[in-house]
């Protein structure tokens, strides 16, 4: 090594803190098959930790969710406009696409967290500490 080179030392990170949670029997027989033979704590640990990491599959979904909707909007008024026997103008239809565009992905975010807050788990009730209402 030359005179002008130096060592950098890295320092190892310690895992210092614990997370823990109690499973049924059949649930714990559920995770080690996901687990597929790795060590449990290991495999739950990189679960846990991927869902802190932004999921691009869920920001695709998120864009053809947007567009699904932007589509249904303009579909939806168009063909009440036709019901109602008016005519469609080409202003109007641009009319119609600029507010789908500026509503879709409001939309899809909302919808999207409506279905996260309904597969959420719900709260303990409160009550004598094991879960059970007092």
């Amino acid at each position: 090594m030359g005179e002008q080179e130096q060592l950098t030392v890295v320092k190892p990170t310690f895992r210092t803190k614990s997370i823990t949670t109690k499973v049924t029997d059949e649930e714990y027989e559920r995770l080690e098959a996901q687990a597929g033979g790795r060590a449990l704590s290991e495999w739950v640990r990189e679960v846990l930790l991927r869902t802190l990491e932004p999921d691009p599959v869920t920001e695709h979904v998120q864009t053809m969710l947007a567009e699904y909707l932007a589509l249904r909007s303009i579909v939806v008024n168009v063909l009440y406009q036709i019901a109602d026997g008016e005519a469609i103008t080409r202003e109007g239809m641009q009319q119609l696409i600029n507010h789908a565009d500026g509503m879709k992905t409001a939309r899809a975010e909302e919808q999207l967290r409506k279905r996260a807050t309904a597969n959420q788990p719900r709260e303990p009730i409160a009550g004598n500490g094991n879960g059970h209402a007092a």
